[in-house]
């Protein structure tokens, strides 16, 4: 091989690997951080630019007298969604192309197939049980009783059905956020004025749980914390227009059932205690591994993550207040997930991403939202501040965290 064919196949691996990267919902910082080094290791200068809809990558050639031309890239990207499985793949060949066990070639061509991987009818299916699930035990999270659970569970399957839909139909894709929050509040709306009164907030927000984009804010806030200005603020102008569009769903749905007549009751029903909090807690764990497409190795640590997270925030909370209680929190995922990323050289992002997932503010984000809607100025404004000092209770957290214990290669 030429040393302009060398130098070609070098970067079509870099290029490949940060595509990939991007597309399995790595924040900014630390794809250009990872992709930096291993361009590094395979002897390339790298310039690299990424946000949330898109890359501009630059190659200047070889370190040396003998480097090759000057190249430059452009990848116009949708945001990215979580799929540990496949960022764990992606991140094992970029190892195995660094130790020499796969030339770049092969690894250009190993990203590529992780492209093609088709979900079986049976995942699809499983996707949509799990929306169901959670949107069930995130509704005994906050309280709720009997029926907010049946009915936040059943219409979690509803919106899962439409969720996936909605992924090979583009148009249906784009408002799928605000029809989601619509079918939602009205079929709570209507299972409240015909058959039982129901917590109407809860069971909302519950059964629209997944939709809600706290873990985008939470990575748009650090983003921001470690000067990535463009992409956090894009990624957190992409977070309010999400809460928008489930917000205007929400509230159309709610005008169309006063419209019809139905009155707004308040549900009588009782908190399950103790037992079932636990229950829905260790459902909720299991069902974020399979929507956050974990390997089935993994699941463990997924589920550990997520109630080891929970556990941490209530205990010091109990201590020392909420918002101390999700820093610590936070401290301490991030330090596992990095103490884990370097004894077993794989991503953190298995024991971080799910980790904060039930510490991300993002019903908080939505009933600040509403409030505004509904032109209540002042809960909205008392809910926005709420937001922010969780989101940043969680970030400073995550920050100490990485100081604690260095991440491995950024992942």
């Amino acid at each position: 091989m030429t040393e302009a064919e060398s130098f070609r196949a070098r970067t079509e691996f870099v290029v490949e690997l940060s595509r990939r990267l991007h597309a399995y919902g790595t924040t900014s910082q630390r794809l250009e951080a990872a992709v930096g080094k291993v361009a590094k290791r395979l002897g390339l200068t790298c310039e690299i630019w990424a946000n949330p809809t898109g890359i501009i990558i630059s190659f200047g050639g070889g370190i040396g007298p003998n480097g090759g031309p000057e190249n430059t890239r452009v990848l116009r990207m949708p945001p990215g969604d979580v799929n540990l499985a496949r960022l764990c793949r992606a991140d094992a060949i970029a190892e195995q192309v660094l130790a020499g066990e796969l030339n770049v070639a092969e690894g250009s061509a190993a990203l590529r197939a992780l492209e093609t991987e088709v979900s079986s009818a049976w995942a699809r299916l499983l996707t949509v049980l799990c929306f169901g699930l959670t949107s069930a035990s995130v509704a005994v999270l906050f309280g709720s009783g009997w029926a907010e659970l049946v009915a936040a569970g059943l219409i979690g399957l509803v919106i899962g059905v439409l969720c996936e839909a909605a992924v090979s139909r583009p148009r249906l894709n784009e408002s799928v956020d605000a029809l989601a929050a619509f079918v939602a509040t009205f079929i709570a709306f209507a299972i409240s004025e015909f058959i039982t009164p129901l917590a109407l907030d809860s069971v909302v927000i519950a059964a629209i749980i997944v939709l809600l984009p706290g873990l985008t804010l939470t990575n748009a806030v650090s983003e921001l914390s470690t000067q990535q200005l463009v992409a956090g603020t894009t990624r957190f102008a992409g977070a309010v227009a999400i809460l928008l569009k489930l917000t205007f769903g929400a509230v159309a749905a709610m005008q169309i059932g006063r419209a019809l007549g139905w009155v707004m009751l308040t549900s009588a029903s009782q908190p399950m205690g103790d037992l079932a909090l636990w229950v829905a807690l260790a459902v909720a764990a299991c069902a974020f591994a399979v929507l956050f497409r974990a390997e089935l190795r993994d699941y463990p640590l997924v589920i550990a993550a997520a109630i080891g997270s929970f556990l941490a925030t209530r205990m010091a909370g109990a201590a020392f207040g909420s918002e101390a209680g999700i820093f610590f929190a936070g401290l301490l995922i991030s330090a596992a997930a990095n103490l884990y990323a370097r004894l077993a050289n794989r991503p953190g992002a298995v024991i971080r991403v799910p980790g904060i997932i039930l510490l991300v503010p993002g019903s908080t984000g939505f009933r600040s939202v509403s409030f505004v809607f509904e032109r209540d100025v002042f809960n909205g404004l008392e809910a926005a501040v709420t937001v922010i000092t969780v989101l940043i209770s969680l970030v400073a957290g995550l920050m100490f965290g990485n100081l604690l214990v260095p991440p491995r290669r950024n992942l």
